[in-house]
């Protein structure tokens, strides 16, 4: 892979596409006051390197899916064959290596009252135990501010897509069974290309992702490699909260700089958190200076991501 050195632009770019994975070059470059040329060849540059994916997928709370937070602990040896083996579901998210290759994580997507689909794993050869939390709730609704953080308030407005104030559940359509794995594969995909995937007409693809975008049915994520942006360490963290403290601990995580994603969830844990720092040391200081400091936080646990195998959408 190329070595990729990001400037302003390139960052500027990063966080117009986390605000609006879909919002074109033109307007891209009328906010950071660039051409759209300019624009197009950072974001060819930065896909052409390996670094850079936009995806879309459906988000679970408007289709009425559960998610699941599965861990597992795995033999010697045996972490990538299992990592491999859920990234190629298409029910899986976010798999990856854990704590030098001795547990893999991923998340899981199931109908919200059916059983978790995980037979074919606890029988892996390589698997030495299964457990599995269900999300009860994200905590995190802002975009990690390694990769949006570089547009002002007004920049951010010209770029966001109006969505309804209250969405209601956005009823499935036929339509959404082609359109949903093309997105996922690439958010960006133009409207003929979703059309031809999809074997619809181009008008009823662009209304059909008009109304998954207005009632936020659609997950947009910028797949971005952290470590160009300075951050060298990924680890998940599963925090003990007493009772009365959740909510005040649980608010605190979505303010936290270093989080990238955090939610609620059920089992011995309260909460887990994705969090993104520079190096160890910094994991050591956020853990004891910024966790340490909430009250209510009574144990926690982390495990250093070794590999990322899979992020939101289907390995390309």
């Amino acid at each position: 892979m190329e070595s990729v050195r990001l400037d302003a632009v390139d960052r500027g770019l990063l966080h117009a596409l986390q605000v609006d994975g879909r919002a074109p070059f033109r307007r891209i470059g009328e906010v950071l006051d660039v051409s759209d040329r300019t624009v197009a060849r950072r974001f060819a540059r930065l896909r052409a390197a390996g670094l850079l994916r936009v995806t879309a997928i459906a988000d679970p709370r408007r289709t009425g899916a559960a998610e699941w937070l599965i861990r597992l602990v795995v033999r010697p040896g045996a972490a990538t064959a299992v990592a491999r083996a859920l990234a190629r579901r298409a029910d899986t998210s976010w798999v990856t290596v854990l704590s030098g290759g001795t547990e893999v994580t991923a998340m899981v997507r199931a109908p919200g009252a059916g059983p978790l689909p995980l037979d074919a794993l606890s029988g892996h050869a390589g698997v030495v135990s299964v457990a599995a939390q269900r999300i009860l709730r994200p905590l995190t609704e802002a975009p990690w501010h390694g990769r949006a953080s570089s547009l002002d308030a007004a920049q951010v407005g010209a770029l966001t897509v109006p969505v309804l104030e209250r969405p209601d559940s956005l009823p499935a359509a036929a339509l959404d069974r082609h359109l949903f794995p093309a997105l996922a594969m690439d958010g960006r995909a133009d409207i003929a290309r979703l059309a031809r995937l999809a074997g619809w007409s181009e008008s009823a693809v662009r209304r059909r992702l008009e109304d998954l975008r207005r009632h936020r049915a659609l997950r947009f994520d910028v797949e971005i490699d952290a470590g160009v942006l300075g951050f060298g360490l990924q680890a998940l963290l599963w925090l003990t909260v007493a009772p009365a403290e959740l909510a005040t601990v649980a608010a605190a995580l979505a303010t936290h700089r270093e989080v990238a994603f955090a939610c609620a969830v059920t089992g011995a844990a309260d909460l887990v958190a994705i969090v993104v720092c520079r190096d160890a040391g910094d994991l050591v200081d956020y853990v004891a200076e910024c966790l340490g400091a909430l009250p209510g936080v009574e144990h926690v646990e982390s495990a250093p991501v070794t590999a990322i195998v899979k992020r939101a959408a289907p390995v390309l």
